[in-house]
Order: structure tokens, then sequence, then C-alpha cells
């Protein structure tokens, strides 16, 4: 039964439509009540994945969020109360769920400050029913994801910005930690390229690629690789517009 103490906010008890206990917790935001009522219907159908609670504005998310510790939050970028951004920041300080960000435009001013917020991916809301399922595992498992129109925006979006400062440039001073072959893979992960696309660049396998990306990540204190994406681009390491060094 749905639990209504916290006005917004519909929280169920997590487990599959066959009533087997489902691998994914997900909290679903967004301020339209037939846009979540969609999602939820296409997440609850799958076995592995639960709905475990709706929310309709930023507040309510991150109420939502540190009450029902979801694995994966959807969160709209355009909410009341507290926007999508905001609600990501805080959620991705206080807990452990990635959250994946929704979005009614690729093109959509928010997406430079959404990653930086700790957002692990963006979708398009006219996504198709199986990329959305796709992206909610995706992220679970812990890749970003996305989109190459997004990522250009992002590219975009660097250019003219100032100097790293703060955590930004102390992780882009531990830069000068990774080894030669992890800087190439931040590069080129930088450039959109999947593990496997590196791995055919670099002349490595697959989980060579994979090693390389942990690494880095926990040597410059990253959450994913959208992190690493813009760590690179404010760092300098790669400019828009100008080839890559291999």
């Amino acid at each position: 039964m749905a639990d209504e103490s916290a006005p917004g906010v519909h929280a169920v008890a997590p487990g599959g439509p066959d009533g087997t206990a489902a691998t994914l917790r997900v909290l679903v935001a967004d301020d339209q009540a037939l846009v979540r009522d969609g999602f939820c219907v296409i997440l609850d159908a799958q076995p592995d994945i639960a709905v475990v609670g709706e929310a309709g504005d930023g507040e309510e998310a991150v109420r939502a969020a540190l009450a029902l510790r979801p694995d994966v939050v959807l969160m709209d970028v355009r909410m009341p109360r507290r926007n999508g951004i905001e609600a990501t920041a805080h959620i991705c300080a206080a807990t452990d769920a990635k959250v994946l960000m929704l979005t009614t435009f690729d093109l959509d001013e928010y997406v430079y400050d959404a990653l930086r917020a700790g957002a692990s991916g963006f979708l398009l809301k006219d996504m198709r029913r199986a990329e959305l399922v796709s992206a909610v595992r995706t992220i679970a498992g812990g890749d970003s994801l996305l989109a190459p129109s997004v990522t250009r925006r992002l590219i975009a979006d660097m250019v003219g910005r100032g100097t790293a400062t703060g955590p930004v440039a102390r992780r882009t001073a531990a830069l000068a930690s990774l080894t030669a072959r992890e800087t190439d893979s931040l590069r080129l992960v930088a450039q959109g390229l999947s593990n496997a696309e590196i791995a055919a660049r670099l002349h490595v396998t697959e989980h060579t690629v994979k090693t390389h990306m942990s690494n880095l990540l926990t040597k410059l204190g990253l959450r994913d690789r959208v992190q690493a994406v813009v760590l690179a681009y404010e760092s300098g390491l790669v400019v828009p517009g100008r080839p890559s060094r291999e």
C-alpha cells in the first residue's frame, strides 16, 4: 500500500510485478503527474526494477531520496520549489544514488550545471521505452549515459569558461598522477568513445580500458565517466576543435 505520509511523495514497497525482489530501486521525480505515471508503469513492468517512490518537485525529491535510498533517481531538470540541479547536488552529496536527468530539449541550458552537480547522465523525455529501461540499468551499473547531442552541448559550454578553481583545480593538478595510458583513456572518453572504441584505438583489451578508467576515477576523486569528461575539458587536457594526442 502506498505511504502518503509525505505530501507529493508516493512510496511503494520494493519488488517486481510478480512479487519477487527487485534489484534496482528507482525514484521518479517530475512535476507532471502523467509523465511520472508513464515512467513508473514502464519501469515497474521490469522484473529487475522497482519504483520505490515518486516526487513532484525538487524538495520532495531530496526528502524521498534521503528516506528511501534508491539506486537511481530519474530527475526532471525544471521543477518548482527546488530545481533538478539543486536537488541533484544535494542527493549526490548525501547518498550513493545515481541521478539520471530528464529534459525535453537536448540543448537544455542546464546540461553543464547538472553534470557538475553530480548527475550521471542525461535522457530526453521523448526516448523509447527500451531506452529508458536500458538507461536505468546502465546508470545503476556505474556507467554514465551521455548522448552525442548532449556531449556536443557540453563541449560548447566549455569554450570560453574561466580557469578552474577549488576542487576542480585540485583535480586538475592530480592529472599528473595518471599514467600515460590512463591519460590517453581520459582524452578518448572526453571525445565520447566507448570502452570498445578506446580499446581498438589503443590496441588493448576492453578489460584493460576498464582498469584504466577505474584507476583514473579513483586518482581524480570522480564519481563516473561524465565527471571525467567535464574535468578533461575544464582542465584543458582536451580542447574543443583540437586533435587529440595518442
